[in-house]
């Protein structure tokens, strides 16, 4: 299918289907309007309390009751390849293949930011033998919820943050940072980079793969400090964030849909009739926001080895609208993209929008909710969607309280009315101050797997999922 066919095709999928999630824009800005953030918790699951893992005994989360959990796959452990478990688990999906729970699971590996020799996570098949980033694949028992066997699937990456899984049975990995060959200096005198290949892309994992894949740039969907991606389903589109302050939110038109390795055309989203329309502070909850696109021409630049925002300032010369660290993306059946900028919002506590194409070129965004109290929900990074409700489980990246934020990280849930449930608490020892990440359920709803970043583990949590309430 030729471009101009494909860009037809999805106009005419997307056209007269935009619909406000009405549930989370119309309640939400009643409640944000009442001036109280109280208002806006939501009883969820019931209160939290320390438990104790299921199969090791040590206390690593604080849960609602009737919750349990297992806890594997830590750092430094022997995988069934041979090779040590990678540290700084992050971002994370899960697949069914054949009759396998599989996890492809990212490690945000930054080697200090310089190459070093033997890093490379794997045996072989390394993208750039001196960085120390990629993937994991994890097959998991479903019913004991249980490590079976482990192994690298991507090896030689750089900064593997979040990402996000295709319709078609694969993870795209995406490296956060543009650090290459060429070496960077900063006002200190400490220098950067000096890879030996250039860093900022995609890299598609198939789930299936059971050892090292040969790993392929994805250099059309661009260079930059990507986080995560999000694929409509229906379309084909892959949409990205960028977690820069300021940064933009992208699309990629893919040649072939389901082909990502074949090219296409990346796109920057623009406010219509605003040019470079900031989006921290000052926003309206539950107001859309007409947007449209605007193509990026160089969407691998050389320059991006010294400047990370290169791409971005394109998009900047063009209008495109700014956010404050997009992070977290993901898509429902409808088509609609979630996504949430971290530092966003007027005391920097977060924001989480929501975008619906209109037409192949324009579409709506509407701001869904911004945190009025950092108690409340602070800097949200990835996100999930519990299947077969639109619930948004968010890991929240926080304990910067030098920067206003608050000291401990939970896993949120904002529910269908707009307000904020807690769901867990890291209260690991001596790591209760690290992010969780990763958060995603089992296809059948029945268990979230989520990592303890800097404790380098990953947890498998179930329960009775029916008794939420708002």
């Amino acid at each position: 299918m030729d471009r101009r066919k494909f860009l037809e095709r999805i106009g005419l999928a997307a056209g007269g289907s935009y619909l406000l999630f009405s549930g989370f824009s119309q309640r939400a800005e009643a409640l944000a309007g009442a001036g109280n953030p109280a208002s806006l918790k939501a009883f969820g699951f019931g209160d939290l309390s320390p438990v104790a893992t299921k199969n090791t005994g040590e206390t690593l989360l604080a849960l609602p009751k009737g919750f349990e959990y297992n806890v594997f796959g830590l750092k430094g452990t022997v995988m069934s390849d041979g090779r040590p478990t990678p540290p700084a688990h992050d971002g994370m999906w899960t697949f069914r293949v054949g009759r396998e729970l599989r996890i492809v699971r990212n490690h945000e590996v930054t080697n200090r930011r310089v190459p070093i020799q033997g890093s490379a996570i794997g045996r072989r098949n390394h993208y750039d033998e001196s960085a120390g980033g990629g993937t994991t694949t994890l097959v998991i028992d479903p019913m004991k919820r249980e490590l079976v066997r482990d192994f690298v699937s991507l090896s030689g990456t750089l900064v593997n943050c979040a990402g996000g899984p295709t319709p078609w049975g694969s993870w795209i990995s995406c490296e956060e940072t543009t650090l290459g060959p060429s070496i960077r200096t900063d006002s200190k005198g400490v220098k950067t980079g000096g890879f030996l290949k250039p860093h900022g892309y995609c890299f598609e994992v198939p789930a299936s793969a059971n050892s090292e894949i040969v790993p392929v740039p994805l250099k059309a969907m661009g260079r930059f400090v990507h986080e995560a991606i999000a694929v409509d389903s229906k379309s084909g589109i892959v949409y990205l964030t960028e977690d820069a302050g300021p940064g933009g939110f992208y699309r990629f038109l893919p040649t072939r849909p389901g082909r990502l390795v074949e090219g296409g055309v990346l796109q920057i989203l623009k406010v219509k009739g605003k040019d470079n329309y900031q989006t921290k502070t000052g926003q309206k909850v539950g107001s859309a926001i007409d947007v449209e696109w605007v193509t990026i021409e160089r969407p691998d630049p050389e320059e991006a080895d010294l400047d990370s925002t290169t791409v971005f300032k394109e998009g900047q010369r063009k209008g495109a609208a700014s956010f404050q660290r997009l992070e977290g993306c993901v898509s429902d059946s409808k088509g609609r993209i979630y996504f949430d900028a971290t530092s966003g919002g007027n005391n920097g506590g977060g924001q989480i929008w929501m975008y619906q194409a209109t037409s192949r070129t324009e579409g709506k965004l509407t701001l869904i909710f911004e945190s009025p109290d950092r108690t409340l929900l602070d800097m949200p990074d990835n996100i999930c969607l519990r299947p077969n409700s639109n619930e948004i489980f968010i890991c929240e990246d926080s304990g910067y309280v030098a920067e206003g934020g608050t000291a401990d990280n939970y896993i949120r849930i904002l529910t269908t009315d707009g307000r904020i449930a807690d769901f867990a608490k890291n209260i690991a020892p001596g790591f209760e101050t690290g992010e969780l990440a990763g958060a995603v359920f089992s296809a059948d709803g029945k268990t979230l797997f989520v990592n303890l970043q800097t404790k380098g583990a990953t947890l498998a949590i179930w329960g009775d999922w029916g008794r939420f309430k708002v």
